[in-house]
């Protein structure tokens, strides 16, 4: 009989780890290994950063983006395009069209997806402050960015009908197939996002 040999404070940090996307147990185990002891310097790094950033982040007023100013980068940029708004679940989706360099408009982040199971509706989403926005702004085009996985094809539906009610003169449009199905955006290569912006319908 083996017996194992397990730390608290360690295994609570492998555990949290483990719990961030795209890390299982045997990751964050090799993360938090490295940080306790090669990489040292770069854990107490972590610490403060993470620390200073928890005090000084907070949404951008405009699209909901994380930030630590006033407004957004993005925002703040005025040669941006201001009559297209593209709609995205997440500061991650953001970064991934951005990083296409296919796209100058403006952005809103919906901060997740519709999900019934999880009480997440339009509300929770922000979807009264994207309307309260196109009504103020010379929006001509709303790009609705959600992925294709059955949930985010569930909140591009909605979305869509419920710009469509209230102002039916704007152009709705959805990012093309060319992203594969099922696949989140943040995990898509520029190429393809941007062939993706390009040839939205």
């Amino acid at each position: 009989m083996t017996t194992k040999i397990t730390d608290e404070k360690i295994s609570r940090l492998e555990e949290l780890f483990a719990s961030l996307p795209g890390l299982g147990p045997r990751s964050a185990s090799r993360i938090v290994a490295e940080l306790l002891t090669t990489r040292r310097p770069q854990a107490q790094r972590l610490c403060r950063d993470l620390s200073e950033t928890l005090e000084a982040v907070h949404h951008c007023p405009r699209c909901h983006a994380l930030t630590t100013r006033p407004m957004c980068v993005v925002c703040a940029d005025q040669t941006r395009d201001k009559t297209v708004l593209c709609i995205v679940e997440t500061p991650a989706d953001l970064q991934a069209i951005e990083s296409s360099v296919a796209y100058k408009g403006g952005y809103f982040v919906l901060m997740g997806r519709v999900n019934p199971l999880q009480a997440v509706g339009p509300e929770e989403l922000g979807v009264n402050t994207l309307l309260e926005r196109l009504d103020k702004e010379p929006i001509e085009e709303v790009v609705i960015a959600t992925s294709y996985t059955p949930e985010g094809e569930t909140t591009a539906h909605l979305l869509a009908g419920v710009i469509k009610k209230h102002k039916p003169q704007l152009k709705v449009t959805r990012l093309a197939r060319g992203l594969p199905s099922g696949v989140e955006i943040e995990y898509t290569d520029a190429a393809t996002i941007a062939s993706a912006v390009a040839g939205r319908r």
